[in-house]
Formats: C-alpha cells, structure tokens, sequence
C-alpha cells in the first residue's frame, strides 16, 4: 500500500482550518468587523477616532476618553443581514482521466442574520488624578458565519465556518494639555473557531497508483470507488486567548477641529483544538493502513492585522459637522497558514494567502435638527485584500462600498437612543476559480448586506 500524504485531500482540510483567516466575507475588508459604534455606523465609520460623545473611542481611538466630563455606560448592537449566494459549476477529480460534473446545488444563501455586540464604559477620573480617564470595552473585532447546504457543488471546499473573535480592551487616557490628549489600550482577545467541508476520498483512491485499480473494479461507472461516491466529512474546532494593545492620539488645534490617530497592533493566536474526520465504512479499511484520517489534536498559527485610523471631525457650523475618515488594514500578516496535527501520520498542509494591505476610506456628517435630534449620514469605500487567486468560498471577497444613515434621539439630560442603518454593496459579482480536494470550482457570487444597528448612552 502506498502511504505518501494524499495531498489534495489535506489541501481541503487545510482550506477549512485555513478558514480561521477567512470565513464569512461581510462588510470589513475581508473578515475585520468595523460595527463597535451604531453613532459612527451612521456616518460610514466617519469620524470614529475623532467625533465626540461616542464611548466606543475605548476601542476605536482611547486618547479620545478625555473629551468626557460624566461617566457614561454605552451598550451597541448591529444586527448583520448577509446574503451570499453562488452560481456557477465544477468537476471532480480535475485533470485526471475520471474527471466528472460536480453534483450538487448551488449551496443556498451561505449568509445569515447575525448580531454583533459591544459595550463600553468610560470613567473620567478627579481630584489628584483629574487629568486621567479610565475605560474598557467588550467588542467584536474580526469574524461572522457563512454556512452553504452540505451537499452543494462546492462541499469539498467549505460547508460551515464559524469564527468569533471577542476583545476585552481596558484603557486610559492622559490630558496632556488642553488640547492635546493621548491613551493606550490592552487588549485580551478571544478566539473561538469551527470549520467543516466534505472530502472526496473517491478521487484520492483513483488518484492514488496503489488504490487506482480499485476504481476499475468491475468499471469506473457502476463500481463502488470513484469520484464524488466516497465522500467524507472533516470539522476542525479551536479555540485561543492572546494579547493585543491599542495606542491613540487626539488634537483640537482649534475649538471647531478634532484630529484623531488610532493604531492596534497585530495579534497572534496560536489557535488549539480538534480536527474531527468522518470516513466511509467501505474506504475506511484502505485507509486505516495509513494511519492518516483519524481524529486528532490540531492547531495553526493566526496573526489578525494591525490597523492605522486616521481620523478628522470639523464643527463646521453650530447645528453641522463634517466627518472623514481613513484606516489601513495590515493584511499581508496574512501570507499563510500552516495546520500541524497531532497524528505524526498526518503532515503539515500550508495555504498560501498571500493578502495585501487595504484602506478603508468614509466621509460622513451630522446635523442637530433640534435639542432632541441629530441626524446623520455618510457614504465610505472599502478595498478587498484578497486577489482573485486567493479567492475561495469562505472568502469571496471583493471591493465594497457603504451607504448609511442614522439618528439619535435625546431621550432625557443623560439618556440617549440611537439607531442606523447602512447598505454594503458589492460592486463586481465575485469570481472565483480554485482547485482543493481534487475539485475545481468556477462560479461568481452575488451578494451584500445590510446592517441595522441600535444603541443605547447613559451618563452619570
């Protein structure tokens, strides 16, 4: 029996774990989730390091929490209306005398309705310390689900992916003089991660010289061994806790300008958990001579991006002010991912992702129509990282642009409720051609989303 690694099937598995950077395409570039403020949601993000009155600054842009004369609890969730889906087709077994049509759908909508939460609470100190504030702040920084029907056309490449990266971030911020201020940030991250796709050990056995003669037996078409009729199941969970932290600055060179620069740094998970298989009973015994597809401990390395936030909000008139905004996503932290198991059977399978850095640019304004309301709006654009090379169907990702809008209303001294709504579009239907698990798949996606955010502010 040959036992060399069967690389085109680990090439799936790797896909699934290597999901861990890729899962759910929404409405950051690639996975980065920018929903932490419904206030800022409303202008397109524009503004978030700099506008004032907004708590999620603990996050966003910590220098800006010495604007803040009351304590202040803020509570935000968004809910995330994500549609994707595919249309297009494939083969198995690509490239080999046995390749065939992909059977299966289209996978339905691969999207879902998600809620995204954060929380913050802001601190201003006094006496002796009067010039520091205190703040934390609970956030979703990176994630979303997407999850196609289990027997759709491109199984072998992703059925579920479920990732979930949660932050804890406890920060401060010194008064530095009147107009200038400066924080910091320490930021506990969360991660928690679930990936599953089929496998096609029909085609490994085919393509396989000590196990092809099995697919001739009596004949390619009615025997019991050949593509896409021994297929398999692999689901990789884990999960890891890891350290960040966050630095920001803000300067009101004059009393209507507020200048914000926010950076986060990158974070590095070593990400532990299970890779789960489960095997056909009439492949089973072949492959048990292996020793490989069995379930095991696995893990792989995962530096999420730094980011740099420029930011700008100019109180252009008393009831008027404009807002801009520019962030850079440090995605080339995403050049691999390699799977190491814990069966010595098992090899390290590497996917290259080879991602590029990406901006994310919004203009925004708000406008006090009485004591009681401010309207806002705000459009943005936002570049993918990901090369139609590198693109799979856990990340079908490509440039976006969002339209939003949004109020708030003054319900008493130190209530106030907000809510926003924004529509991500998608300018080009994503294209993709990739080949893993021994399939190709050639198709576009249309998709988008729409986000519905509400809030709540309390000052005391």
């Amino acid at each position: 029996m040959n036992t060399q690694p069967r690389k085109h099937m680990l090439s799936a598995l790797a896909l699934a774990i290597a999901g861990i950077a890729a899962a759910g395409a929404a409405h950051g570039s690639a996975f980065e989730l920018r929903e932490n403020s419904v206030k800022a949601q409303g202008r397109a993000m524009a503004g978030s390091a700099s506008a004032i009155g907004d708590a999620s600054v603990v996050a966003n842009n910590p220098a800006m929490m010495s604007t803040f004369d009351a304590r202040t609890f803020q509570f935000d969730v968004t809910a995330i209306d994500l549609s994707f889906e595919f249309e297009g087709s494939g083969t198995a077994a690509a490239g080999s005398p046995l390749q065939q049509p992909l059977t299966g759908g289209d996978g339905g909508n691969a999207g879902d309705l998600t809620p995204v939460p954060a929380m913050s609470l802001i601190v201003p100190l006094s006496g002796d310390f009067e010039y520091l504030t205190l703040g934390a702040m609970v956030s979703v920084p990176f994630g979303l689900a997407t999850e196609y029907d289990p027997d759709w056309m491109g199984r072998y490449h992703a059925v579920e992916s479920d990732v979930r990266v949660i932050d804890l971030t406890l920060a401060a911020s010194l008064e530095l003089t009147e107009r200038v201020s400066a924080g910091f940030g320490l930021i506990v991250q969360h991660s928690d991660v679930t990936l599953s796709n089929a496998i096609d050990f029909g085609s490994s056995l085919c393509a396989n010289p000590a196990t092809q003669p099995l697919c001739f037996q009596p004949d390619p078409v009615t025997g019991p061994y050949g593509p896409q009729k021994n297929d398999g199941f692999a689901e990789v969970s884990g999960t890891d806790t890891s350290i960040g932290w966050t630095i920001g600055l803000n300067m009101r060179p004059i009393d209507t300008l507020s200048l914000g620069y926010a950076y986060r740094s990158e974070v590095k998970h070593e990400v532990e958990g299970d890779a789960d298989f489960t095997v056909p009973s009439e492949v089973a015994p072949i492959l048990a001579a292996t020793g490989q597809f069995v379930d095991t401990e696995g893990g792989a390395t995962l530096v999420l991006p730094a980011t740099h936030t420029f930011s700008a909000t100019w109180q252009a008139t008393d009831r008027l002010s404009l807002m801009g905004e520019a962030r850079l996503t440090k995605w080339r932290s995403m050049e691999e991912v390699r799977i190491q198991f814990g069966n010595p059977l098992q090899p390290d399978s590497v996917e290259n992702y080879n991602w590029h850095d990406s901006w994310f640019y919004s203009i925004g304004a708000e406008y006090a129509l009485n004591d009681r309301w401010t309207l806002r709006g705000g459009v943005g654009r936002d570049e993918s990282p990901v090369a139609f090379q590198h693109r799979t169907p856990r990340m079908p990702d490509e440039d976006r642009t969002w339209f939003a809008i949004g109020a708030t209303w003054q319900a008493t001294e130190n209530w106030d409720i907000t809510g926003a709504y924004t529509r991500i579009h998608i300018g080009d239907d994503p294209e993709l051609d990739i080949v893993g698990g021994g399939a190709r798949l050639t198709g576009a996606y249309d998709g988008g989303a729409n986000l519905f955010g509400v809030s709540a502010q309390y000052r005391f």
